[in-house]
């Protein structure tokens, strides 16, 4: 018992990173959760996920590795840079509101068959409206 007590709410980290500092030690010990939450994700089969995989050659499995974790750090720089915005977002929720900004086309009888046409956005709710902002997305959408 006195063993635990001891030692009981107390790690030790050991590190071959002789060159940092020991508070940088610490912040890359506290940032590990956001790997392991990566590893995670990627498990996840409907956000950035790794499987299910339909590949059998070796070139088409490597490509798909490449396309998950170009996805998966396109995706962590989008939450980082929504956070930065002090817009905070998982990866899930992130994608989710984009997902629901959508573009609604209207078409119109013309005057010579040629119907005219009226591109319009979906009305956004605030967090999508911040969202539209960070990532300025007014340069792909239709012109008012």
């Amino acid at each position: 018992m006195a063993l635990e007590e001891e030692i009981f709410g107390k790690r030790m980290l050991l590190t071959d990173r002789d060159d940092w500092s020991i508070s940088q030690v610490i912040s890359a010990y506290r940032s590990q959760h956001y790997v392991e939450s990566d590893f995670r994700q990627m498990k996840d089969t409907n956000v950035v996920s790794f499987s299910p995989m339909f590949h059998w050659t070796e070139q088409k499995i490597r490509v798909h590795a490449l396309y998950c974790t170009l996805a998966l750090s396109v995706s962590r720089l989008m939450v980082r840079q929504t956070a930065l915005a002090e817009v905070d977002l998982s990866v899930r929720e992130l994608l989710r509101e984009l997902s629901e900004i959508q573009e609604t086309v209207l078409l119109y009888p013309g005057e010579k068959g040629r119907p005219r046409v009226k591109r319009m956005l979906t009305e956004l709710s605030n967090t999508q409206r911040s969202l539209f902002n960070i990532f300025e997305l007014d340069r792909y959408a239709p012109k008012r």
